[in-house]
């Protein structure tokens, strides 16, 4: 069984004293990829660290996380976009977007951060990562406003309604992001997600954070996905190896072309 988690960040300094042994376990579980999504200037430094040591299993992405983003936006974005121009092989612009949950100090600065990274990818035929945070009709606005047939990725940590994924389902090339939040008691996801097409979601942990039950409260690392897929496929009423085979078939259309 092949899964692929298309948002891990193990590179954060939480996994510091078990990184290596985190990954093994990754291995167990048959996890075949872990897609890397960038925070900040600081983190890419550990993120292409991690890349170095396993080059055939954790893929880069580079970004400003939409948390990230404060009055000296403008330079992180120009030392972020130099090292895009570097050839580090980064398969994604991500994480970018929208959050207005903690703070909406920079709230013009988050959206045109988010909108210069959407160029970014544009510009270069990589698929984008998207970040949204009480912030979904903002989202919405800035990508349809962007929008090109060539433009494809994620919508991350997808958690809203029926209504909202199909609003964002209207964007072709663009998928769902399913995480440890479909296993919370509270979730609404077993509710909505029967009506989205498994054709149009792709698993991922968002790592360490929103863990899983049963260890939700505890880090989250990569290797609790088989707990997202395991309630994906008792959603959908299938086999967790289909579950596995039709989202990791999804994860590949998203960045394979921008490997080859």
């Amino acid at each position: 069984m092949e899964i692929i988690d298309t948002h891990s960040h193990l590179f954060v300094e939480e996994f510091d004293d078990d990184r290596d042994a985190a990954v093994e376990r990754c291995r167990q579980v048959g996890i075949s990829r872990l897609y890397l999504p960038n925070i900040d200037v600081k983190s890419l430094s550990l993120l292409l660290k991690m890349v170095e040591k396993y080059p055939d299993y954790c893929f880069p992405m580079l970004g400003l996380h939409p948390t990230e983003v404060d009055d000296d936006y403008s330079n992180q974005l120009a030392l972020l976009k130099k090292q895009l121009s570097k050839q580090h092989s980064f398969v994604g612009i991500g994480e970018i977007g929208l959050d207005f949950y903690w703070d909406k100090t920079f709230r013009k600065e988050q959206c045109d951060a988010f909108s210069k990274q959407i160029e970014w990818a544009i510009d270069c035929h990589l698929p984008i990562v998207i970040h949204s945070r009480e912030a979904f009709n903002e989202t919405v606005e800035i990508v349809g406003q962007q929008y090109v047939p060539s433009l494809n990725g994620i919508f991350h940590s997808f958690t809203g309604t029926e209504e909202e994924a199909n609003r964002l389902l209207q964007f072709e090339g663009f998928y769902l992001g399913i995480n440890g939040v479909v296993t919370f008691k509270k979730s609404s996801l077993p509710d909505v997600l029967p009506h989205i097409p498994i054709e149009r979601i792709v698993l991922e942990t968002d790592c360490p954070y929103l863990t899983p039950v049963p260890y939700r409260g505890r880090r989250n690392e990569s290797s609790y996905i088989i707990y997202t897929l395991k309630k994906v496929a008792e959603i959908y009423g299938m086999d967790e190896e289909e579950v596995a085979r039709i989202t990791s078939c999804n994860a590949q259309k998203i960045f394979t072309p921008s490997l080859l």
